[in-house]
């Protein structure tokens, strides 16, 4: 079968009928029956049944068609990817970016961009580590900006900035205010726990196998927002990235740092076989100034 014949196949089978094929594919229903006698001819068997005024599958359609479902959809991705490359041509940006980095870090640099770009358009797609390939692959988005991501085959990845994971607490678990806390400090608070949170948590996972300290935790929680607006009702202490505590900073909420520090890299991420658009590279530096400026 060609490529023609997948699609015309494909579509009477899921609409039933020349009619609404044609329809679907904006093409004459002449065209459609020509192409579906052309298909049949060159398999040797029939492909539907005339019943009634609707075309139902033959059984040997019925066998054929997973396959056929298989190409079409990969065909539709094809397509999708085509029109991703055309609409970047024209001046849109499509960044996938941690969840952190949206609070405060990518707006504010769209903002600044905005003002010297004002024709620019943006799409951003929150993404943790495992989603970035896909989307880069599928031209979902020009470029990924993440948390110490691990390294991974056909992704070019450069350290833009550093950042630090940081403890978020009551102030008034202290005498006064610490910047800076050791893990022991907090032992014997309430631990709020982010589950399945990457890289980040492998990091303190690793610093509290290594310091023999241990959290009790009798929440368990998704994501670093609802963490830190756990800590905000009183609840307990989180560990997040610092750009999450300084976003979420309020009331009897204060922000200590590890002790030593615990620090990671923000990293650029891009296929290594695929430039960056260019109104996508004009726009890196004001990311990079917005996260820099942050930490």
């Amino acid at each position: 079968m060609r490529l023609r014949h997948i699609e015309i196949f494909h579509a009477i089978y899921t609409t039933g009928s020349i009619t609404n094929a044609a329809e679907l594919l904006r093409v004459s229903q002449p065209s459609v029956s020509k192409v579906l006698s052309h298909a049949e001819m060159q398999l040797g068997f029939q492909l539907f049944d005339r019943v009634k005024g609707r075309l139902i599958p033959t059984s040997e359609a019925e066998m054929l068609f997973d396959e056929v479902d298989k190409i079409y959809q990969q065909i539709r991705s094809i397509n999708n990817t085509a029109r991703n490359i055309k609409r970047s041509s024209k001046g849109t940006i499509r960044m996938g970016v941690t969840p952190a980095l949206g609070f405060e870090a990518v707006p504010e640099a769209i903002a600044d961009f905005h003002r010297d770009y004002p024709n620019v358009s943006f799409e951003v797609k929150t993404m943790h580590n495992d989603e970035v390939m896909q989307s880069l692959i599928e031209h979902k988005c020009d470029f990924a900006m993440l948390y110490s991501p691990k390294e991974m085959p056909g992704v070019e990845s450069s350290k833009c900035a550093d950042s630090e994971l940081v403890f978020m607490y009551n102030k008034h678990w202290f005498d006064e205010a610490r910047t800076s806390l050791q893990m022991s400090d907090l032992e014997d608070k309430e631990f709020i726990d982010i589950a399945d949170s990457g890289p980040l948590a492998d990091m303190l996972w690793t610093r509290m196998m290594k310091e023999g300290v241990r959290f009790s935790s009798e929440v368990k929680v998704q994501t670093y927002f609802i963490a830190a607006r756990m800590v905000a009702k009183g609840i307990g202490f989180c560990v997040v990235d610092r750009h999450t505590a300084e976003s979420n900073l309020c009331g009897d909420v204060a922000i200590a740092s590890f002790e030593p520090k615990l620090t990671f890299d923000v990293c650029l991420l891009h296929l290594a076989n695929k430039g960056i658009p260019k109104v996508a590279e004009a726009f890196i530096p004001y990311l990079k100034d917005t996260i820099a400026s942050d930490f």
